[in-house]
This record gives structure tokens, C-alpha cells and sequence, in this order.
């Protein structure tokens, strides 16, 4: 049984991560999804099993915050933060969460923790991630895909500079990421990262917010 698991996607559902995907038989999504669309797309592939994150606003208020599940014949539980997913972990075999945009894999006695990193856009200098679990004879085995730096493809037709500029003189003036990403046509996820990173770091330039972007 071929499972793809990722997380954090935050509107971006690249094509490399969709090729990865295809044939499996369950799609896993740790939250942070951003859209409804990229379920559909998802939904098109496999079944999906998929807990809200903390960025996942109204459109997702009918999404669980937490799962528990049988796939493959094994025990799964999903949550967000790690620091959500239940106290006692010994009664499931795989435990996947997200949030942090960073991989991490591990054993806690016979489970399986899993979080895919993010498949979205890059945070900072951080790789895009995502993983496939595969279940077979009643074990699991986990594979770490890494997803080629690209994000410069997200310019979405205008210089990335000009565009962090003008993000960044809206949001000066008050106005929502979504608002501004909706106004010029832009990438909603893309727009909230680079507001978000001139919100938290007082006094930042356009070239200073690429380099944290990792571009």
C-alpha cells in the first residue's frame, strides 16, 4: 500500500509533488492546506485523510483538528502541531503531524512519527519536503522525498522584487495579505509569507525579505 504523506502547502500544490502522488492509494495531509482547491486536486488522486491547521480559516472550519484512523490494517493518528497529537502514542503504529515545515522522522517504541516538512512554498533556506509510506506485511517503511528548489517560478509573471515591494507598501497601509493577493491576482500563500515577514522583522528591505525566503 503506497501512502503519500506531505503537509503545509499553504496554497502551492507544485507538479513534482502531484507526480509523486500518483498511484497511491491514500493521500495523508498534516494541514495548513490554505485552499479548498488543493483537496479536490488531492481528492482526484486517492483518498484523502486531512486535519486543519492553524491557517486553515473559515472555508475549513468543518476540517477535524485531529485523526484517528485504520489504514493498511495499522493505527494511524494526524494532528497539526505534534504537540496536539494524543498524549499515550503506544496504541498507534504511524503518528504524522506537520506545522513546523521541518522533516523529522523517528521511533517511539513501535511508532512510526512522521512529519513530511513542507511541500509549499520555501520558508527561508529550508528544503521542500514531503514523504511515501509504504505498508507492506504489516510494516511500514518511509521514504523522504525532496522537492527541487524552484520557488523563483512563483514571480507569476512580474519581477519578485517589484512584487515584495508592493506587498510590502500595502501592508504598511493596512491591508490584508488575502486582500492584496485578490486585488493583483497574485498567489494568496505567497503574498501572506512575504507580508508576514515584513510584519515581524522591523525595518527590512525588499532584498533582506528575499534572502529570508531563501531566493
Amino acid at each position: 500500500m503506497k501512502i503519500g504523506v506531505l503537509s503545509d502547502t499553504h496554497g502551492l500544490l507544485r507538479q513534482e509533488v502531484l507526480d509523486h502522488l500518483r498511484g497511491s492509494d491514500a493521500i495523508l495531509h498534516g494541514g495548513d492546506i490554505n485552499n479548498q482547491g488543493i483537496l479536490m486536486t488531492l481528492q482526484s488522486i486517492a483518498p484523502v485523510y486531512v486535519v486543519r491547521g492553524n491557517n486553515d480559516r473559515e472555508w475549513a472550519e468543518d476540517l477535524p483538528l485531529a485523526l484517528d484512523f485504520s489504514l493498511g490494517g495499522l493505527r494511524v493518528c494526524m494532528a497539526h502541531k505534534k504537540r496536539d497529537l494524543p498524549a499515550d502514542l503506544s496504541p498507534f503504529d504511524l503518528a504524522v503531524y506537520g506545522h513546523s515545515h521541518r522533516y523529522e522522522e523517528g521511533r517511539l517504541g513501535k511508532t512510526v512519527l512522521l512529519n513530511p516538512g513542507s511541500c509549499g512554498p520555501r520558508r527561508f533556506n529550508q528544503p521542500i519536503t514531503m514523504a511515501i509510506v509504504t505498508i507492506a506485511n504489516g510494516r511500514i517503511a518511509v521514504q523522504r522525498i525532496d522537492i527541487e528548489h524552484r520557488d523563483r517560478g512563483l514571480k507569476l509573471g512580474v519581477d519578485l522584487r517589484s512584487q515584495i515591494e508592493t506587498v510590502m507598501r500595502e501592508t504598511a497601509k493596512g491591508r490584508p495579505a488575502l486582500e492584496i493577493a485578490s486585488r493583483r491576482g497574485w498567489d494568496a500563500a505567497l503574498v501572506e509569507q512575504i507580508a508576514r515577514l515584513y510584519v515581524t522583522h522591523p525595518g527590512v528591505t525588499a532584498d533582506g525579505i528575499m534572502t529570508k525566503m531563501g531566493v
